[in-house]
């Protein structure tokens, strides 16, 4: 059984620095890689060894395969743990890795490769009569024969890119008019963005809850599932608020989900830490959606509400130890609420914005933590995904954390560039979010950039009206030490006479 004595981390930012802090924790001397963008960069100073590799652009760095095991090479590395983003769901580098005689923290390549391509999931899983939605078994190629299904399994549907994710080539398609330019939009987005232009057609569930099954599991065979996230509050496709647990999910439909994300790990021979992705309609009925092959950005809700030190369970794995976690050992406790904290504007449609971070300063306090790779006065590079930080809180309720999360976030003093702080800090109080009663639509039925000035007016209302209470308080205690003073000085010189 090998023991893995260091690690590389094939990342950047809060990921980085979030797998070398357990590594740390476990005696494991870590390795950071870094373009020169990342020359200063909190991972950079924080791995016990680190190697430049290259350019900005990640394409020169961060995804250069071939430089990162040549420099495991160079210093003697066991492991290379791949985060999230970049190579981490690269079947080819997964293969790499282990053909240079080095231990991949995370699946096979093989699985990789089955997850990867969501038309291959779907069929891999199908054995295990997982629920999945109506649709076209294979990737399109006729577009007439697509129509003719679209026109059976009825409007609206959504045609989605087969190697697809984060919301691009996915197109809705309202009726059989739009379908043609569609689907030529979707196949476009899909080559640009995959180099893979197959896609295929689904039932569009109108109302969506997008909730995903954490799960783990070791070389020999075991696997369980830590519970839910719920991940309906979007923008463009992609997730901005995650909780855990859901509070849609009753304790019947919670179980079905767990055990079908089980069988779809089961399916591919699974191991390691992994995703299941669900979509839930209006009246609980779930379908599978895809497999991220990979840590989620999200994990930390999960690690909150059970206990369990996710990157710790993957480094066992990848040691070759045995799941010393049983299912009916774990149990949900407290809910966890995250946010990502984006360098977007939220009141000009999320635009990335770039700069310097002037003024940055983390909440703190009881239940509340922060994963994030900046500090003041380090810029955003331009090069990279804009997320800052990950702030996640924790309580014994679900309303407790909400409250929690306003009061962090109230407290998170970030000065430079526009996050997206005020727009979670929207959500958090909004009566659809704290009903539950919400789904992946929540920004287009609620938010406009409007909502944001409304809130800031209010708040600077606020701020002056008891500034104003607070100077008439200060003046009327004045004016009674001053009339205080001033009778006990005609009492004095009454006496004096």
């Amino acid at each position: 059984m090998p023991s893995i004595k260091k690690i590389l981390v094939a990342n950047r930012g809060e990921i980085a620095l979030r797998v070398m802090r357990t590594a740390r924790e476990m005696g494991i001397k870590t390795v950071a890689v870094y373009s020169e963008a990342d020359r200063t960069a909190l991972h950079v100073r924080y791995a016990d060894e680190s190697v430049c590799i290259g350019p900005a652009a990640s394409s020169e760095s961060y995804l250069r395969g071939d430089k990162i095991i040549e420099v495991c090479k160079q210093l003697g590395v066991d492991a290379i743990h791949p985060g999230y983003g970049f190579l981490s769901e690269n079947a080819g580098f997964s293969q790499m890795v282990k053909d240079a005689g080095l231990i991949f923290i995370g699946p096979s390549a093989e699985s990789i490769e089955i997850m990867g391509d969501k038309l291959s999931a779907k069929r891999t899983v199908a054995k295990y009569n997982i629920p999945m939605v109506p649709g076209t078994p294979d990737a399109v190629e006729d577009r007439a024969e697509a129509k003719k299904i679209a026109s059976q399994i009825g409007y609206p549907v959504l045609i989605k890119a087969s190697a697809g994710g984060g919301g691009k080539g996915m197109r809705i398609v309202e009726n059989e008019e739009e379908f043609d330019e569609q689907m030529e939009r979707a196949v476009s987005e899909a080559i640009s963005s995959f180099g893979n232009g197959s896609v295929f057609v689904e039932k569009y569930v109108a109302s969506p809850r997008h909730v995903e099954i954490q799960v783990l599991g070791d070389q020999h065979g075991n696997i369980i599932h830590l519970f839910e996230r719920e991940c309906s509050v979007q923008r463009r496709h992609q997730k901005v608020v995650e909780e855990a647990p859901s509070s849609c999910l009753t304790p019947e439909i919670r179980e079905a989900m767990g055990k079908c994300a089980v069988d779809v790990a089961r399916s591919c021979g699974y191991y390691g830490a992994g995703t299941v992705e669900f979509i839930v309609d209006e009246k609980l009925n779930f379908y599978f959606l895809e497999m991220n092959t990979r840590l989620q950005v999200e994990h930390p809700v999960s690690e909150m509400i059970t206990g369990v030190d996710l990157v710790r369970q993957m480094i066992y794995i990848a040691e070759g130890k045995t799941l010393e976690i049983k299912q009916e050992d774990l149990k949900i406790n407290g809910h966890a609420m995250e946010i990502r904290v984006y360098a977007e504007d939220p009141a000009n449609n999320f635009l990335p914005d770039v700069g310097t971070l002037q003024t940055y300063v983390r909440p703190q306090g009881n239940g509340v933590r922060v994963d994030d790779g900046f500090e003041q006065g380090m810029a955003i590079p331009i090069y990279y995904d804009p997320m800052i930080a990950k702030l996640i809180t924790y309580a014994s309720t679900r309303q407790e954390s909400i409250d929690k999360m306003v009061r962090a976030i109230d407290e998170y003093n970030i000065s430079g560039v526009q996050t997206t702080l005020s727009f979670c800090r929207f959500v958090m109080l909004h009566e659809a979010f704290t009903s539950g009663n919400f789904d992946t639509h929540f920004v287009k039925h609620y938010f406009t950039p409007e909502v944001l000035k409304h809130a800031t007016d209010e708040n600077e209302a606020q701020i002056v009206a008891a500034l104003v209470g607070y100077l008439m308080e200060q003046t009327k205690k004045t004016t009674n030490v001053a009339e205080t003073v001033s009778v006990k000085s005609k009492w004095k010189a009454n006496r004096m006479h």
